[in-house]
């Protein structure tokens, strides 16, 4: 054997002891509860966090853990070295591997999920390819989806010749009145065949009642399409058991991932509804992947998935989405009721995660927004990010991570203490 081939050997059998060191670096056993600061303490210790401010901005994309950033460096120089040697004669196996793993955490089987670079390029391929539609039918999203989801849909008159139809989400929310939302359009817009789908929304953090909505979708004979971008990791990987049958997810957001990894599932029964990338040629696959053509990839941030999921799965996905609900709720439930600040999620823990978005009154442009935003920057170091197109007016959205102090939050009550009097109309 050679000294490459050994190399092409070691190299995927370097992933799992990778992934086991991103675990080991936690402390072993559970935490107490949310609130037990020795054990979250240790695990916010293996993020490298600016200093300077106080980084309530986490839904553009998570910061890596430590050993998972170490993993992913050496994945780095592996592929750099190896190069194509390794890219085809041994990265196919490694990623299947990495599949499966992805699969068994979303609870769907290896040939239903595909990788992309993220959720955009996965939900585009997504909405884009599906093949249900014929002119004359309908499809329907809402105000509280992605701005590249709601520009794919609205593509979908141009190419397909359908009606595209826009509703705006209850606010405030109730379980019933969202769900009551969608019932209202389904039956007021019979020719309606596909809805998009925002499990948990990147602009209020607003959480779906899923599994009930996609119920009532299919009883009407309508596909959902569901865009779980901010929800594997904020809430529990329950997509698939809500019935979907079609998702795209992201593995660079809530699950800490390197840049540029994002899936998605498409349950196998349902595989002839989304058609095949001609990029991959014939004959055509019976899987996910057959599904979309990315070209050449980030293969070292595609290797440093186990290692994040080691690392999560190591703090344990309820313990997670539990921590990141109480650092929410340290604010959000604090300060509900203050004169003049509008909380835009409900206290109602199933429409919540960590996330969410606050309005002062009166202040509803993206200037005053963005005015908003500054403020809390320059006056008290706390970053955060304004959203648009919310039907009422625009906000700021708070996005605690798991390396986010009670006291940081603290300083964020404080904050808002000053600036909303100050800032309501």
């Amino acid at each position: 054997m050679t000294t490459l081939d050994r190399r092409a050997l070691l190299a995927g059998a370097a992933v799992l002891p990778m992934a086991a060191q991103a675990a080991a670096s936690l402390p072993t056993g559970a935490p107490k509860g949310p609130d037990d600061e020795r054990w979250w303490r240790t695990v916010a210790a293996q993020y490298n966090v600016n200093p300077d401010i106080i980084q309530l901005e986490n839904g553009n994309w998570g910061i890596m853990a430590r050993p998972v950033m170490a993993a992913y460096e050496r994945n780095i120089e592996r592929v750099n070295r190896d190069n194509s040697y390794y890219a085809r004669r041994g990265f196919g196996a490694d990623l299947d591997s990495i599949r499966a793993q992805v699969a068994t955490g979303l609870g769907a089987a290896p040939d239903e999920i595909a990788f992309a670079r993220n959720a955009t390029e996965a939900l585009r391929t997504l909405i884009q390819n599906y093949n249900r539609l014929r002119p004359g039918d309908a499809v329907l999203y809402a105000d509280l989806d992605y701005d590249a989801m709601q520009g794919f849909m609205e593509g979908l008159h141009r190419s397909r010749g359908v009606e595209v139809i826009k509703i705006a989400l209850p606010e405030p929310a109730t379980r019933q009145a969202l769900i009551d939302s969608y019932a209202r359009a389904f039956d007021a817009n019979p020719r309606i065949r596909m809805v998009l789908l925002t499990h948990l929304s990147h602009r209020t953090g607003l959480a779906l009642p899923l599994a009930e909505i996609v119920a009532l979708a299919k009883s009407r004979g309508i596909d959902a399409i569901v865009d779980a971008a901010h929800s594997w990791g904020q809430l529990e990987a329950g997509t698939i058991a809500a019935g979907v049958d079609f998702a795209g997810f992201n593995l660079h957001k809530w699950m800490g991932a390197p840049l540029g990894v994002g899936a998605f599932y498409i349950r196998k029964s349902r595989l002839d509804a989304i058609d095949p990338d001609p990029g991959n040629g014939l004959p055509v696959g019976a899987t996910a992947e057959s599904r979309i053509h990315t070209g050449t990839v980030d293969m070292a941030a595609q290797l440093t998935v186990p290692a994040a999921l080691a690392f999560q799965n190591a703090v344990g996905a309820p313990n997670r989405i539990a921590r990141l609900r109480w650092l929410r709720d340290r604010w959000a439930e604090e300060l509900r009721g203050l004169n003049g600040l509008e909380i835009l999620t409900p206290a109602d823990p199933t429409l919540h995660a960590g996330t969410t978005a606050f309005r002062i009154r009166g202040r509803t442009s993206v200037a005053d927004n963005i005015a908003i935003a500054r403020t809390l920057l320059d006056e008290f170091g706390i970053f955060s990010v304004h959203r648009t197109g919310v039907a009422r007016g625009a906000c700021i959205r708070i996005c605690p991570a798991l390396f986010t102090s009670p006291a940081q939050i603290d300083a964020l009550v404080r904050a808002l203490r000053i600036v909303v009097p100050r800032m309501a109309v």
